[in-house]
């Protein structure tokens, strides 16, 4: 029994430990004649890469990603692209520190799976959290370099919109300030803030939580299914799966049980272009299962780290009490790197469901319909 793939038609399996010599992932299912060179993923691994900046954990880690199959040069254009076949990517480690946990390896760190872990396979790796750990989801941010390639025109964009209890100010937002500042914080006031609140998280040996919101630009209406293979559904579970997820919320999410019928309706109209023109977006992009055409609009929230400097109360493998502080790199707030975490499970969402109309029904209906004749 495994666990380790998610998708139907892009498929992707990552593999590694946090302290293993290599992470990677296969993608399966991916349309050949697309360019992809090491650089096009690169890009996106290195702004989730750790270390660059007080905020984040310091262990050094390049995150230098190797393509070792599924691309050839093309024959007539000279360029690198996609062959049809299974793309296998890897990634070294080369700053672990195992040592760093040997004090505490038969303790369980509380808010961590090591318990979970013995109880289904009687063992855990106690280094870094092996498969728990969120080394593992550099693997799938290079799974969405290559799924944003996918879907013609399609745009990802995420953004921190609240650390604690500190929200953004929406009004303020602006997608250029994202790549400004060490948080993804669409807020440059709200980021100055979050830079010394954050120093004083992490001066004291503690942590915090965040909201990370994903807008998804250029999805074609008609993606999804009605029942089972739910848009929304799909990248509720993707999210999901990001490691220290706690929650997932679609559009207006848990805000639209505050609003009226008449306030959560999303009226229509038509376009100057003869398209629909939503006058809102509650639904966040997707009606009954199925995308809109509309922005798909993810957020989540990301826990507190862990592990961190202050005692707290737990019990070890032998069934004693304990008590257990972990020292080592970690984050002050894992949030932050899940940005660009959270756009790839998003990306790699969208480019499997773009994949399964395309073999469902090719090409898609034109709108609107011709009015029946009288």
């Amino acid at each position: 029994m495994s666990y380790n793939t998610f998708g139907q038609m892009f498929r992707v399996t990552t593999f590694g430990e946090s302290h293993g010599p290599a992470i990677g992932c296969v993608v399966d299912g991916c349309p050949p004649n697309i360019p992809l060179t090491d650089a096009d993923i690169q890009r996106e691994l290195d702004r989730r890469r750790p270390g660059q900046s007080r905020f984040t954990t310091q262990r050094r880690e390049p995150d230098m990603v190797r393509i070792l199959s599924g691309v050839f040069t093309h024959p007539a254009s000279g360029e690198q692209v996609t062959s049809g076949t299974p793309i296998g990517l890897m990634i070294e480690n080369v700053d672990q520190r195992s040592k760093d946990y040997s004090d505490i390896k038969d303790v369980y760190r509380p808010g961590h799976a090591g318990y979970t872990y013995d109880a289904k396979y009687g063992f855990h790796d106690y280094r870094g959290g092996g498969r728990a750990s969120a080394r593992e989801t550099a693997t799938r941010v290079a799974a969405g370099a290559i799924a944003r390639r996918i879907v013609p025109g399609l745009v990802v964009r995420g953004a921190l919109v609240q650390m604690g209890p500190h929200k953004i100010e929406r009004a303020s937002w602006s997608w250029d300030e994202v790549n400004s500042n060490p948080f993804f914080c669409p807020d440059a006031k709200q980021a100055a803030y979050y830079a010394d609140y954050l120093d004083e998280v992490r001066k004291r040996g503690s942590s915090v939580g965040a909201v990370i919101e994903i807008v998804a630009d250029g999805v074609p209406p008609g993606l999804g299914a009605p029942i089972y293979g739910k848009l929304d559904g799909d990248l509720a579970a993707a999210v999901m799966g990001i490691n220290a997820v706690k929650g997932v919320e679609i559009g207006a999410g848990f805000a639209a049980a505050e609003l009226s019928g008449e306030e959560n309706a999303d009226e229509m109209r038509v376009g100057n272009d003869g398209k629909p023109r939503f006058l809102s977006n509650n639904a966040g992009g997707i009606l009954g299962g199925i995308s809109t055409g509309q922005p798909v609009i993810v957020r989540f929230a990301v826990k507190p780290t862990s592990s961190i400097l202050t005692p707290r109360r737990t019990v070890d493998r032998y069934g004693r009490e304990a008590e257990v502080s972990t020292k080592g790199r970690h984050d002050p707030c894992v949030g932050i790197r899940a940005v660009p975490v959270g756009e790839a499970m998003v990306a790699c969402v969208i480019a499997d469901h773009y994949l399964r109309q395309r073999g469902q029904v090719g090409a898609s209906p034109t709108w609107p319909f011709d009015p029946p004749k009288t």
